[in-house]
């Protein structure tokens, strides 16, 4: 099939579901083509973002979604599961290829699932067995009321050691707000006050003064690599799980652009992933695991999940087979090196990065050299047609809402096909706005951490330089809807 006719049968089949679902409520029609056109029409560069292909999005449309599938492939709670059994099979298939996993778990829902999924599967693993093969019982229903109570005890005091929030970890990484932060006694580690690098004998050093049950890497706001052999090593010697939540960066590893130390598949003893982000494909959840772990994975539903998202996961499949494609690999590639040019375009126009500059597909640009927040900067930038989001950088004197920072990725521009030159326009418009943002004051008159004043003109002529660049890189070329 030639890319012209796919386009036209693409364009059909979008155009005809559209008005399907405008005879029962054309308002939802209405602002699903308007979404449509407002991605269309911005910069994207949310860093957890990006734009799935038109086979993972309709894949996700299907009559799988009536479907209930407690259980695992072949041992299902509901009957005629067997298509089920089928895309599950499919879709842990071409996750363990694409990671060299040993083990595949597709059914997560989300990225916060997967990883409770792996934390009730380490305390599974590491604690309810040993206690059960203590106490001579096959499984907690064998237990006493008393035993129950001792082993609960024990599940709740538990420790975890974390990358913290300002230095760039997650929420679900012991996060106090977070169930993450309530399940465990945890504690974090953070960067390098001057470098704000991770440093592996601080990590070592804080390991084996805590003794954590879990070990967790991997981030959400890290512009660099981390090398998770180190990590590894860390966490054997004070007999922790490793646990890797590579959500960000799954990409980049499917791409084969972090290899050896850096990819975390190997030396991790559980993996979590997102399945959109970087790889681009349905939102969802993953859970890789070496063989140790497996049995207690694959316990995740009913465990923690409920019934898996079939039609989700047949969208997993798709975007999975899409990964293992050449062409996926010199995506990832220019993922990177688009980071690395957005990075230098703000180096040359003076601007602060956290770090310095960028390894991955991430850029952390501080935004007080300007006066602003990172809300403030976040909003002036909207106006103007540049979507991003405020996030926190270390030592952040405003916190997790208001921030000193913005947090600005390249796989989806990356995905439009955007390269060296537009990345360095990108940065270019963007210092454009945060020059010409003034903090606004409260109705009392003092500065306002929220409020802004962008000067006149600035929005329009940014989005105006948005637009040539959008133009020239269509998203979703060939789709037309009527």
């Amino acid at each position: 099939m030639t890319d012209a006719s796919l386009s036209q049968l693409t364009s059909g089949a979008y155009e005809q579901a559209l008005q399907v679902i405008e005879s029962v409520e054309p308002r939802i029609a209405a602002a699903t083509r308007q979404e449509l056109a407002d991605q269309r029409g911005s910069l994207k560069l949310i860093a957890s973002e990006n734009y799935a292909s038109p086979a993972v999005l309709l894949t996700m449309g299907t009559w799988f979604s009536d479907k209930y599938a407690e259980g695992t492939v072949g041992h299902r709670f509901y009957a005629a599961c067997q298509n089920v059994d089928t895309v599950e099979s499919l879709a842990a298939e071409h996750a363990r290829e694409l990671f060299g996993a040993p083990y595949a778990y597709v059914q997560p829902h989300s990225g916060i699932d997967a990883n409770l999924v792996a934390f009730w599967s380490i305390l599974a693993n590491r604690v309810e067995t040993p206690t059960l093969k203590r106490l001579g019982a096959k499984n907690v229903n064998e237990l006493t009321e008393a035993d129950w109570e001792s082993l609960r005890h024990e599940f709740g005091n538990q420790r975890l050691l974390g990358m913290s929030l300002d230095a760039g970890g997650h929420l679900t990484h012991g996060f106090r707000p977070n169930i993450s932060g309530k399940m465990f006694h945890q504690q974090q580690y953070g960067t390098d006050p001057e470098t704000g690098l991770l440093d592996y004998d601080v990590v070592a050093a804080k390991a084996r003064e805590f003794k954590p049950l879990v070990l967790v890497a991997g981030y959400s706001a890290y512009p660099r690599r981390v090398n998770f052999a180190k990590m590894r090593e860390i966490a054997d010697e004070v007999g922790a799980v490793l646990m890797v939540d590579m959500a960000h960066f799954a990409g980049l590893v499917a791409g084969k652009i972090f290899t050896g130390d850096e990819d975390p598949v190997p030396h991790a003893h559980i993996t979590t992933t997102t399945t959109h982000k970087s790889l681009r494909g349905p939102r969802g959840g993953m859970v890789l695991a070496q063989e140790e772990f497996a049995a207690d994975v694959d316990r995740g539903c009913p465990m923690v999940l409920g019934g898996p998202l079939s039609h989700v996961m047949a969208a997993k499949a798709v975007a999975f087979a899409e990964a293992r494609q050449p062409s996926f690999a010199t995506y990832a590639q220019s993922i990177a090196d688009n980071a690395k040019s957005l990075a230098e375009g703000f180096l040359t126009r003076d601007a602060r990065l956290v770090t310095g500059g960028t390894d991955n597909h991430i850029v952390l640009l501080d935004v007080s050299g300007y006066g602003l927040t990172g809300r403030q900067a976040e909003s002036a930038l909207l106006d103007a047609g540049v979507v991003t989001n405020r996030n926190s950088i270390p030592g952040d004197p405003n916190g997790a809402w208001y921030t000193s920072g913005i947090r600005l990725g390249t796989p989806a521009l990356t995905t439009r096909g955007f390269g060296h030159d537009e990345f360095d326009r990108v940065a270019e418009l963007i210092i454009e706005v945060l020059t010409n943002t003034q903090p606004g004051t409260t109705k009392a008159g003092e500065p306002s951490k929220a409020s802004y004043v962008l000067a006149d003109g600035v929005a329009q002529r940014v989005q105006e330089g948005a637009d040539e660049l959008l133009e020239k890189n269509p998203l979703y070329p060939g789709l037309v809807l009527g």
